[in-house]
């Protein structure tokens, strides 16, 4: 499939800065666009085997992780043509339970396209993009791998 490439309409951030879910909703909507899926990621009071994550702390890997990102958005664009719009963005830094981690959202003519689009585009970057997490919890802390559930 021969799909678009990342267009300048796409929007691609990973930074310290709060994630605001109304930023990326306007980045996708557009008058031709039936459905906007977004999905927001937050941190959690616990992980897998242990309760009480205080806050957790991500990293990235500066000018890489943009274009890994970049990478995956033209995968979506290849497998679902129809998508108009892609927005993601990854905070880096201290977190505390509760925040947005991470969102990414989703602009198609249809429903159809617009939710596996997102969920792929969720999952992949969970898996490829190199950004890491360290968890916190009274009494320690520890560099975990992403859950991709």
């Amino acid at each position: 499939m021969g799909g678009r490439a990342l267009t300048t309409d796409d929007l691609i951030e990973v930074s310290e800065r709060a994630i605001d879910p109304g930023r990326l909703i306007s980045s996708v909507s557009v008058p031709t666009a039936g459905a906007v899926v977004l999905f927001l990621g937050t941190v959690r009071d616990h992980s897998q085997g242990r309760a009480g994550v205080t806050h957790l702390e991500y990293e990235a890997y500066g000018g890489v992780v943009e274009t890994k990102i970049g990478e995956i958005v033209a995968e979506v664009r290849s497998n679902w043509p129809e998508v108009i719009r892609v927005a993601v963005v990854h905070r880096t830094g201290s977190l505390d339970v509760g925040a947005i981690s991470v969102a990414v959202a989703v602009s198609s003519p249809h429903r159809t396209d617009a939710f596996p689009a997102g969920q792929y585009l969720i999952d992949q970057l969970k898996r490829r993009a190199p950004i890491w997490k360290k968890e916190h919890w009274p009494g320690g802390a520890e560099w975990v791998r992403e859950d991709t559930h």
